[in-house]
């Protein structure tokens, strides 16, 4: 007897169903005994300050995989807008995904309006998209850009939460960066000054934390330009073999010397040409 099959129209909204599979799998794994897959981790150093005339931001540039370095030279700021960029920290993809979903999205705002896009626009674009998502979008965020209010500075949390800073630090190292602008960080700076201290926390953070490393990297967004300085500074510079290691035969003693002949049968034998053409 044939079944009877009744199409069910797609219901709108987010599907969550491998979530409540993973919690399935992590409750079968402890009654087994087993220990559940561990996520990644990921670590990075990003931050960024206010200054008197605009917004400095700044990041390390290693990519993680676990405890291998994936990446020594990656970007993680990224552009949002002519006025606004954003660095990223967590998983690269979702990072890189996110900013250019949200640039796309910003572009087409100002086009409808006329108008150049505010950071607070972004800013809420970014925090709807990543609670939507309850945080399975891996991707913690520093935006920072110049409109018509001034400079603003926000850092966005995976989840969606968000805070309006005068500096902000997130990443793997974000306690040696922070540090650092706890310190010496002060209203009204000049820019050479704001970006050296940006430098240091940055800097901090790569010497201080194992999943940051590699180079420096700052942007300097004003009224009147954008500076991207890619990279500003070479914080972990190769170093350079002093002495040679290449030592003269003879130089080790040879106490005994054996040499065993191996008996074997050639069974085939065939000559292949390499084609140079």
């Amino acid at each position: 007897m044939a079944s009877v099959q009744v199409q069910v129209p797609p219901v709108g909204g987010f599907n969550f169903d491998n979530c409540k599979r993973n919690a399935f799998l992590e409750l079968e794994f402890a009654k087994q005994g087993v220990p559940p897959p561990k996520a990644r981790k990921t670590g990075t150093t990003i931050a960024g300050i206010i200054f008197k005339d605009g917004v400095v931001l700044g990041a390390d540039t290693r990519a993680t995989e676990d405890t291998i370095v994936a990446d020594k030279n990656c970007e993680k700021i990224h552009y949002l807008a002519p006025n606004m960029y954003c660095c990223g920290a967590g998983t690269a993809a979702d990072t890189e995904m996110t900013t250019q979903l949200i640039s796309s999205n910003l572009e087409l705002h100002s086009l409808s309006t006329g108008r150049q896009g505010r950071v607070v626009t972004a800013n809420r674009m970014l925090k709807q998209m990543l609670f939507r998502y309850q945080g399975h979008i891996g991707a913690s965020l520093v935006l920072g850009g110049v409109d018509i209010t001034g400079p603003q500075l926000y850092s966005i949390h995976p989840h969606g939460s968000t805070d309006k800073l005068p500096y902000v630090t997130m990443g793997s190292g974000s306690l040696a960066a922070m540090a650092v602008f706890e310190d010496r960080f002060k209203p009204n700076m000049e820019e050479e000054e704001a970006k050296q201290l940006v430098r240091d926390a940055i800097a901090a953070g790569i010497f201080n934390d194992l999943g940051s490393g590699s180079n420096i990297d700052l942007c300097v967004i004003t009224k009147e330009k954008v500076d991207y300085l890619r990279p500003y500074e070479v914080a972990n510079k190769k170093g350079v073999r002093q002495n040679s290691y290449r030592y003269k035969r003879g130089t080790t003693a040879v106490i005994s010397e054996k040499i065993t002949p191996i008996k074997f049968d050639v069974v085939e034998e065939v000559v292949q040409t390499m084609d140079t053409s």
